[in-house]
């Protein structure tokens, strides 16, 4: 691992007190990634996952009371229901299903989608990874070959649903679909770690309003806007600490606000990091 540079020695140590704070199991049960937490197979893991992950906006409470809907409406088989999903058949198990933006029309062409892409793909791990070379920097692609794959298993899939599939070629930060990939690739006492053809060190950092405003203060990022050219900066910046898993960082960020709690006064205000003076991204 190459050396962190000099001025950023403190600020990495600080970091990973604030990492080592919050990446812990007590984190699990108030946040999405508990729903793919209550089951063991890693088929259903990864399927109800990604509902979690695209459906995680909003009060927690309120996100975690419709995945619990989902799941029963799923049977509580999430990867069969995807996987044999009978548009006629079970069009009524999704029926009445909304969260907040997220209509019937969504979930059922969603999980009509789904299903065919599992169909050539085999796993969501394949749907993501097959558009990503061994060696890509980063996960850009899998999440534009997903939303990409998603969106064209139909001609007839309603335009409406891309609201839903965030597109790093479109500009979004792809908050979500980059918490999920966090959820499926890192091991770890929080997230899931069960998949292995994306490595943790190509993850991007999911970047909200309260990351944003926890890196702004530190100096991570200059942008105004949470958007991908932001997400790469972040993401640049935090590769210098940890090469091989700067997502970890995002324990840091997204704790410190969802907590509330101040951040060290040494690190911010004139103290902060001078980003303009660190190395591009790769």
């Amino acid at each position: 691992m190459a050396a962190v540079p000099s001025q950023l020695a403190d600020l990495k140590s600080y970091l990973d007190s604030l990492v080592d704070r919050y990446e812990r199991p007590e984190f699990i049960p108030d946040d999405p990634i508990s729903v793919p937490h209550a089951f063991d197979d890693p088929r259903d893991q990864e399927v109800i996952g990604l509902y979690a992950a695209l459906l995680a906006w909003g009060r927690r409470e309120t996100v975690l009371n419709k995945m619990e809907d989902l799941c029963e409406r799923m049977d509580f088989r999430p990867y069969a229901f995807v996987r044999d999903f009978d548009a006629v058949r079970d069009r009524a198990a999704l029926d009445g299903f909304v969260h907040r933006t997220f209509q019937p029309i969504d979930a059922f062409w969603f999980t009509k989608n789904l299903s065919a892409a599992l169909a050539r793909h085999e796993t969501v791990e394949g749907i993501f990874a097959d558009h990503l070379a061994p060696s890509a920097d980063h996960a850009g692609p899998a999440i534009q070959g997903f939303s990409t794959t998603i969106m064209s298993m139909n001609d007839r899939t309603p335009q409406r649903l891309q609201k839903h599939l965030a597109r790093p070629n479109a500009g979004s930060a792809c908050k979500r679909l980059n918490m999920y990939l966090r959820w499926m690739v890192r091991p770890g006492p929080v997230d899931l770690g069960i998949w292995s053809r994306i490595q943790p060190e190509q993850l991007l950092l999911p970047l909200d309003v309260h990351a944003g405003r926890q890196a702004r203060a530190l100096g991570f990022v200059e942008r105004k806007s949470n958007d991908w050219k932001a997400v790469r900066r972040l993401t640049s910046a935090c590769r210098l600490l940890t090469p091989d898993d700067p997502a970890r960082y995002d324990f840091a960020f997204f704790g410190v606000g969802a907590h509330d709690d101040p951040l060290a006064d040494e690190f911010t205000g004139g103290n902060k990091l001078d980003v303009s003076s660190l190395p591009t991204d790769r």
